[in-house]
């Protein structure tokens, strides 16, 4: 008993001796929760989500305020100043003045050219890219030919075999004289070997983390690790550009003993489009390194082929919602077909009625999921809100030939995509994301058989497969579901 009465005494003393600290610590949190609480009121986008932060913040300022900054923090009013130094408002004229703008085109899908900042780019001949073989013998067969200039993006590079392949044809250009500009994300490519960048280096060759310039953000405001570059873009010349699902690593050539085959889809372009695509790459690096990147342009640009692309770059440094408005806009427009491949299905309310509205005006919705999963719980929220989807009338199937990775959208016989946003909450409002958009009957009919050939290797969700889940499963994906906003 007298133990522990001098054990309680010695307690107060202490804290009483360190009460100063205490205070101030104290008084550091709250002075942080109200910094938050003030900027979220100022730039509330959701009031539900808004309500509770602030309710978090109030009660339980820490770990909230710092919870806060990784999650809630939306910061980007640097990378506006990069996007105005680009001239992003005057693309449209400098389209028109080299003749490459499709206005015919533009005119039709006015609320995408709107968001792209830039029109429907005419002239292109258009390669749709199935699979990690086909996708990387193109990209590497396109460095080879590079004469001025390579970039090359990815939210993934890894030190394998394929990351090999890549280092050893970024180097051998480089020494070439070829100015070769590589980024990569710091949270995708976190396993990235210094050896892999220092080799680059060694080679001539630039190399940056979207994140490197802004490292002490992660001590005092490390907002920055929730906001990733999810972007996959390679340019060569300001002539070609690739844009798709793959990353570079090996499983995305299907060599993973997880996974097996790895059903992915990218997308070479040939002609003015790659401009577009060399400018997206400009402004990430200028961010992410503070210096302008002085890009190659050839004094004509070519128009190789027929088909008209839109180039549209999205993230957390739009003003709006940008890429949620452009897909709700396609889902809008569809009165045929709306078919959606995804790797992940984490829709927000507002995509949700604009799905629901589609399947309610007699068009035939499919989304196409990946039967199995690599993050677990994204997968299980995801199948929460499938499952709602099947209960209302639309049509889900799930890929069962290995595992489905791609991002694409089909509408009717008049729009398709290929670009890397997934159907979540983190792409549509969270992650920077490019997407390619495309009109071309052409383009159309051999995204319509792909798709086909997909569903054909798939399976689909029937309200009886709904009835028999186990109360297990559907009480997880549904406790999964409440962190869909961050997924």
């Amino acid at each position: 008993m007298e133990t522990t009465v001098a054990h309680d005494v010695g307690l107060a003393e202490a804290i009483v001796a360190n009460l100063p600290i205490i205070a101030a610590f104290t008084l550091a949190f709250y002075t942080l929760a109200a910094v938050c609480a003030v900027r979220e009121v100022m730039y509330s986008r959701t009031a539900q989500g808004s309500i509770a932060w602030l309710l978090s913040l109030l009660f339980l300022p820490f770990p909230t305020a710092f919870l806060y900054l990784v999650f809630g923090w939306k910061r980007f009013e640097d990378y506006a100043e990069v996007r105005s130094y680009a001239g992003r408002a005057t693309r449209a004229a400098r389209a028109e003045e080299m003749h490459v703008s499709d206005a015919r085109t533009s005119t039709s899908w006015p609320v995408l050219t709107h968001i792209a900042q830039i029109p429907f780019l005419s002239g292109n001949e258009v390669d749709l890219l199935v699979d990690g073989t086909a996708t990387f013998d193109s990209i590497l067969a396109g460095i080879a030919r590079a004469e001025k200039e390579v970039l090359v993006q990815f939210f993934i590079l890894r030190d394998d075999g394929i990351g090999t392949r890549l280092a050893d044809a970024l180097i051998e250009r480089a020494r070439a004289g070829v100015g070769v500009h590589v980024l990569y994300d710091d949270v995708g490519s976190k396993s990235l070997s210094h050896r892999y960048v220092a080799r680059l280096r060694e080679a001539g060759v630039r190399v940056a983390g979207f994140n490197e310039r802004h490292k002490w953000l992660r001590v005092t405001g490390p907002m920055r690790l929730n906001y990733r570059n999810h972007r996959k873009i390679v340019v060569v010349d300001a002539r070609e550009a690739w844009v798709g699902g793959h990353n570079v690593g090996d499983e995305y050539l299907g060599l993973s003993k997880e996974f097996g085959h790895w059903r992915d889809t990218h997308v070479r372009i040939n002609g003015p489009a790659a401009v577009a695509c060399a400018l997206s790459f400009s402004e990430d690096w200028h961010w992410a390194t503070g210096t302008p990147l002085h890009l190659y342009f050839p004094r004509k640009v070519e128009k190789p082929g027929d088909e008209p692309v839109l180039v549209m770059p999205t993230g957390p440094a739009d003003t709006l919602e940008d890429c949620s408005v452009a897909f709700s806009e396609v889902i809008a427009r569809a009165r045929k077909r709306l078919w959606i491949v995804s790797p992940y299905f984490v829709p927000e309310q507002a995509m949700q009625t604009a799905l629901l509205a589609a399947a309610m005006r007699g068009v035939d919705v499919r989304i196409l999921l990946p039967e199995k999963a690599d993050h677990r719980l994204v997968w299980l929220a995801s199948y929460a809100h499938a499952d709602d989807m099947v209960a209302h009338g639309i049509k889900i199937y799930r890929y069962r030939a290995g595992f489905l990775h791609q991002k694409v959208v089909l509408v009717d016989d008049t729009l398709a995509s290929v670009g890397t946003v997934n159907f979540d909450a983190r792409s549509f409002r969270i992650n920077f994301e490019v997407t390619l958009w495309f009109t071309h009957e052409r383009m159309i009919e051999r995204v319509s058989s792909m798709l086909e050939e997909d569903f054909a290797n798939a399976v689909p969700t029937s309200t009886e497969d709904l009835d028999n889940r186990a109360f297990a499963f559907r009480f997880v994906a549904q406790a999964a579901r409440l962190f869909s906003p961050i997924l």
